[in-house]
């Protein structure tokens, strides 16, 4: 099977347009079927990124138009040719995110599933991609950063070609193009590019590597203690530094992210500031993604098919667990302390013990609804669904801690992962890619550990009941306790939309807010006669008693209403984990857990 061939240009950067062109040498006899992906790996939910295709046509090889035509949404066929085929078209890009294609005159992204369709019947063939600088003296210091390897005498960060081995390979190395921030740095003899694109003032970049190596070092030597083999050549950070952002997306051998520029490292700023913090704890969550999801897969990801959406039960292992391990890393790497990390851990319960939706749908049923529920969250979410990501977290501390305490620290958590990493992993992309059937992981933790979880697993996968976590603890000198509101001020029982205006965003089950009928969307405007504004409303409830009566009035499309509502208690955002040292097996216990 022939190479296909691809070109992208940022043909019209002031417009967001590139242009894709892509020939296949040897297309189908009966009419050559092109399909570009629905959704991206890691982000679960049907994106139709053929929308954002604006013009495509079709050429053989002497240039002349073939007829093509949409088959559907997201698919063309273009008739029978003699020779090789062409398809040229332009693609809008103006999603600032790290999911899709973004262009301007400052700078160009794009994830291979927005822009590069896929000659179906030739999945498998090598992909080579040229990727041409824009015209124009403005944009003579533009470079490219990717994880792609280089073809044909092109220089890393040059523009040029790139080769990948096959579709799903070119399509899992994103592209940043434009003037950036590059510095690299060696984690167990592997070189990691750190890619910052946007305007930072005074970035310390040394001090980023640095925090970096040693998360990347710890999460090595987790999945390979003895070789402390990275599972890549090559890793690049890449980094959209925003006023206002946050998320990332995790690939083979690289990562998307996007930041608060502020978030970032100052020179000569030592403290580790909380947005610093949680900017290290998305780094850290998406390089442990190289192991658990990139190759580590659901058995209904191997492959995937990106035509549709893709089924699994699973998420709760491959997302939650991750979200478990990546402050756990940063803890273990050193770089936050015990307290830090038992505050980081007190908030994520206090999320998920907020919403009562955690009472009504479980972990593996929140997985494989994610497609229509938890990526397309609405005013009720608190109410009717769980997070895979938050609940799933907890649940990896609880079958950790109760390894731990069944094996007295001799196994844990870690070696189910070095198991999962060796069975279905660490080859993954030398053979026939296999997953993990759903059927098989309650089977593979005994095996990993010797440990049988069973109505521990039952309830934490399959049930709604709360997770045991006050027992679990224990062994290890810690106890949990819920944190009110610190100023004792009472609640609507209701979540405030941003803004000058008092909307209610969310509006919880059973609370005051409801009990007085009150719903999203929802205007306050007075409290007993006082006027209410996004701004004022903390200061207004604390001049109240929890249990007090207050009017309240409010618009609900345009109409005003009037409510008499009963104040709940302060809101729980958060436990408090305390850690014991009166005993010292249970610290001990405590610092393997917290080391290992």
């Amino acid at each position: 099977m022939k190479p296909i061939r691809y070109t992208i240009v940022p043909k019209q950067p002031a417009a967001h347009l590139f242009e894709v062109t892509v020939t296949v040498a040897d297309p189908d006899p009966a009419g050559q079927r092109f399909m570009l992906p629905v959704w991206i790996p890691g982000s679960y939910m049907v994106r139709e990124f053929a929308r954002n295709i604006v013009t495509l046509r079709a050429f053989n090889d002497a240039g002349r138009k073939v007829r093509v035509e949409k088959t559907d949404k997201h698919t063309w066929q273009a008739a029978p040719v003699k020779g090789a085929l062409t398809l040229r078209y332009e693609v809008y890009a103006w999603d600032l995110s790290v999911r899709a294609a973004h262009l301007d005159d400052t700078t160009g992204f794009f994830n291979g599933t927005s822009v590069f369709v896929s000659p179906l019947g030739h999945e498998d063939a090598q992909c080579v991609v040229d990727i041409q600088k824009p015209e124009g003296a403005a944009y003579r210091n533009w470079r490219v950063a990717t994880a792609l390897p280089e073809a044909r005498g092109t220089k890393r960060y040059g523009f040029g070609e790139y080769r990948a081995q096959n579709y799903d390979e070119l399509i899992d190395h994103p592209v940043t193009l434009g003037e950036f921030e590059l510095a690299t740095f060696k984690a167990h003899g592997v070189p990691h590019d750190v890619v910052i694109a946007g305007r930072v003032i005074g970035l310390d970049m040394p001090r980023l590597c640095a925090d970096l190596k040693r998360i990347c070092e710890v999460q090595i030597a987790l999945f390979e203690p003895k070789s402390k083999k990275a599972p890549v050549d090559r890793y690049v950070f890449m980094t959209q530094a925003v006023t206002d952002g946050y998320g990332g997306l995790e690939h083979r051998a690289s990562t998307a992210l996007i930041c608060n520029r502020g978030d970032l490292p100052v020179q000569g700023r030592e403290v580790l500031t909380e947005g610093y913090r949680t900017y290290l704890g998305l780094c850290s969550h998406e390089y442990f993604h190289t192991w658990n999801v990139k190759r580590i897969k659901p058995a209904m990801f191997a492959p995937y098919d990106l035509s549709v959406e893709n089924y699994t039960s699973l998420l709760w292992l491959f997302e939650g667990f991750t979200s478990y391990y990546d402050d756990l890393i940063l803890v273990r790497s050193g770089l936050i302390s015990q307290d830090d990390y038992f505050g980081m851990l007190g908030k994520v319960i206090g999320g998920v013990q907020r919403g009562s939706g955690r009472t009504k749908q479980t972990v593996a049923e929140s997985s494989f609804d994610a497609w229509v529920k938890y990526y397309r969250q609405d005013e009720n979410a608190p109410n009717a669904i769980v997070s895979y990501y938050a609940k799933g977290s907890l649940v990896a501390l609880s079958f950790d801690l109760a390894i731990r305490a069944e094996t007295s620290n001799r196994k844990s958590l870690d070696d189910v992962m070095r198991l999962l990493w060796q069975r279905f992993g660490r080859d993954f992309y030398l053979g026939k890619p296999v997953g993990v059937e759903e059927s098989e992981i309650e089977v593979l933790f005994t095996e990993a550990t010797g440990v049988e979880l069973g109505e521990l697993f039952t309830q934490a996968v399959h049930g709604t009941r709360d997770l045991p976590l006050e027992t679990l603890l224990e062994p290890f000198g810690v106890t949990i306790a819920p944190e009110p509101d610190k100023n004792g001020k009472p609640s609507l029982g209701a979540r405030v939309r941003g803004g000058a205006d008092c909307t209610l965003a969310a509006v919880h089950e059973g609370s005051a807010a409801q009990k007085a009928g009150l719903s999203a969307g929802d205007v306050l405007i007075a409290f007993d006669g006082l006027r209410v504004t996004g701004s004022n409303l903390d200061a207004l409830l604390a001049r109240y008693q929890p249990g007090a009566q207050v009017e309240v009035h409010a618009f609900r499309r345009d109409e005003l209403r009037t409510a008499q509502l009963k104040l709940d208690g302060p809101d729980v955002s958060r436990y408090k984990l305390t850690a014991s040292d009166k005993r010292p097996a249970t610290k001990k216990a405590r610092e393997r857990w917290l080391a290992s």
